[in-house]
Parts: structure tokens; sequence; C-alpha cells
């Protein structure tokens, strides 16, 4: 499984590093550069020649920091190191190149010092500057690296406990109290009015509840099986609503073979007959297709009851949570005055991890 591209990355708190490292590099860099040339050098005191070395740390450190910042932003995942070290070597190869040689330059045409600068000046500048930017550079990648392996650490066990409490809570919104009054109550008028009908209502039912309790056991099932096991379901609901509810299924038999977290379907269809009026004249109509870029959309018309239901929304925030536990792309939602939309991301699938969960 691959993590989730929206981890957020951990914030550099690197205040006290700064103020002892800067320091620390115009010391040495005091030392290396200027000791020999500028040791007997009366023009300046050490520490004029110090709190010159510190300028010019401040402005390589500063600079480098920008670069590290950018990729730790851009590239923050621990899967995603390779492109965040390739990125933050040649970004700081490409400033400190830059920064140093413009500082050359500019001592080197202002004989600021007194003397000019041959070619190797500035390749040995460069060169000792690019030695202490690895160094630096490779300890705020360390503590980076390890912050964010923490807080993915973290997170891993978070969602160890979310999936947890997701299971409990989807067993909450599948096996329904309530819904499974409305069905004994819609049988209990069948074996009265129409026996036959009666018996095919309770297959339909036993169907129903095979699947949802066989279903726990898998995380993902495929299309195939979330479809025959919808027209069971709608069965069921059908009995009960009658001509107030209609159902319209178009998917190519491309995606049949695709991946998604069982149940997704009952869910969201019985998200829509909760919170809308359906009425044989102002029927509710569902439809199920799918998209062009791999979502299973799921979409009703908008009537809502005017006493709105309590449900704490717990399908939808079931599916959501399965996604981002398996680390797929998000479940989208869309709601207009008119419609209510739901995009779910259909999972390709190998031929090992195909689980049916009629098995």
């Amino acid at each position: 499984m691959q993590p989730s591209t929206m981890q957020a990355p951990v914030r550099l708190k690197d205040t006290w590093f700064r103020i002892l490292g800067i320091p620390f590099i115009a010391l040495m860099s005091h030392v290396i550069f200027f000791n020999e040339q500028h040791g007997q050098d009366e023009k300046f005191s050490f520490w004029q020649v110090f709190l010159i070395s510190l300028a010019e740390g401040v402005v390589l450190w500063e600079t480098n920091r920008l670069v590290l910042l950018y990729f730790h932003r851009r590239y923050p995942a621990l899967y995603q190191s390779r492109q965040r070290l390739l990125g933050i070597f040649a970004g700081c190869m490409a400033v400190t190149i830059v920064v140093r040689y413009l500082n050359i330059w500019i001592y080197d045409k202002t004989l600021f010092w007194g003397y000019i600068f041959p070619p190797e000046g500035y390749w040995y500048n460069i060169l000792i500057a690019l030695l202490y930017v690895v160094i630096v550079a490779g300890l705020y990648e360390g503590i980076f690296y390890f912050y964010q392996w923490k807080s993915s650490f973290a997170e891993t066990e978070a969602l160890k406990r979310e999936n947890l409490q997701t299971q409990l809570d989807s067993l909450k919104a599948q096996v329904n109290p309530h819904f499974l009054f409305n069905n004994l109550s819609s049988l209990s008028s069948l074996v009265m009015e129409d026996q036959k009908k009666a018996v095919e209502f309770i297959g339909e039912l036993a169907s129903v509840y095979r699947y949802v309790l066989q279903s726990n056991d898998s995380n993902l099932t495929t299309v195939s099986a979330e479809l025959e096991f919808i027209h069971h379901y709608f069965h069921l609901l059908k009995t009960r609503f009658d001509e107030g509810l209609q159902l319209n299924i178009n998917i190519g038999s491309d995606y049949l073979g695709y991946g998604l977290p069982p149940l997704t379907l009952q869910l969201l269809v019985e998200n829509a007959v909760k919170h809308n009026v359906i009425l044989p004249e102002s029927p509710l109509i569902i439809k199920i297709y799918t998209d062009e870029a791999d979502n299973l959309v799921v979409i009703n018309n908008l009537q809502k009851k005017s006493a709105a239901i309590e449900t704490g929304k717990l399908g939808l925030s079931n599916i959501i949570a399965k996604y981002r536990l398996m680390g797929h792309r998000d479940v989208m939602i869309k709601q207009t005055e008119d419609v209510f939309q739901v995009l779910v991301p259909l999972i390709k699938m190998d031929s090992n991890e195909t689980t049916d969960s009629r098995r």
C-alpha cells in the first residue's frame, strides 16, 4: 500500500540549530578563508573579519534553507525521499555556486580585501562552501526524516485505532435495527396479501444479510459482486416504496473487475433513501454509473425531508474512512440545489487481490 501523498510536512524547528550553526560556520570560514591572508592585515580587526564571515554565513545558510523548505513541502512523504533528496542536492548546489560566485565576484571587482581573486580562488571558495552545505543539509534531512517517520508511525497507529472504530460503526450502519424493522413490517404485510411475493421477499432478504455478514471479512470486493448485491437490496426497497423509487445502472463491462470496499453501494443508496422524500408522484431516482476518471458515480435528485434526520452520516463517513485506510484517492461529494453526488474511486485489482465477498 502506498502512503497518502497528502501527508503534511513536519514543521522545521531549527531556531537553535541556526543560532549555533551559523556562527560556527562563520568562525570556520574565517579560519579557512581569511586567517592565512589577513592574519597580519591591519585593515580589519579579527572581529570585523568575523562579522563579515557571519554575514556571508547567514546569506549562504538562509538561501539553502529556503531550498530545503521548498522540497520538504513539495515531497513531504517518506516514500518521496528519493525525489526530495535529488531536489535538495541539485537546488542547494545551484544556490551555493551562485551565492558564493557573486560573493567572491563582488570582492574581486571592488578590491574589498585589497587584492584580485585568481580563478582558483573562486573554485576554492565554492568547493569549501559546498562541503559545508552538504554537511548541514544532511543534518537537516536527517532531522526531517526522523520527525516524518515519527509522525508517520503515530498516524499509522491512529489509523489502526480508527479502523477498529470504523468496523464497529460500519456494523452499526449496515446491520441496522431500523432497516430490519422496516423489512419485517413489509414482510408481514406481504404474508397477508401475497404469499408468493412474501417468499420471494424472504429470499432477497436472506441474500442481503448473507452478503452483509460475509463482507465484514473483506477489505475489497468487485464491482460485479456489489452490483449483484445491490439488485437484491433494491428489491427490498422497491417492495416498500414501489413506484416512488427508481434505480438506473449503467456500468461498462470493463469496470466489473475493479474493486471497492464491500457494501459501498448499499450505504450510498441507503443514504439517499433516508434523507429524501419518496412518493409515486415524485420518485427518488438513483443513478449509478462510471466516469472516465475510473470513478463509480452515485447520484440522486434532491427532495429533502422537511424534518432533518440525525444519523451522524455514518454511511458516508465509513466509506471515506475505508479509502483513507487503504491509501487510495479520496471520495468526492458534490451537492447542488437539485442533486446529491458521490464519486467513489474504483481500484484496479490483480488476480490475487480479487476478493469476492460471496465466497
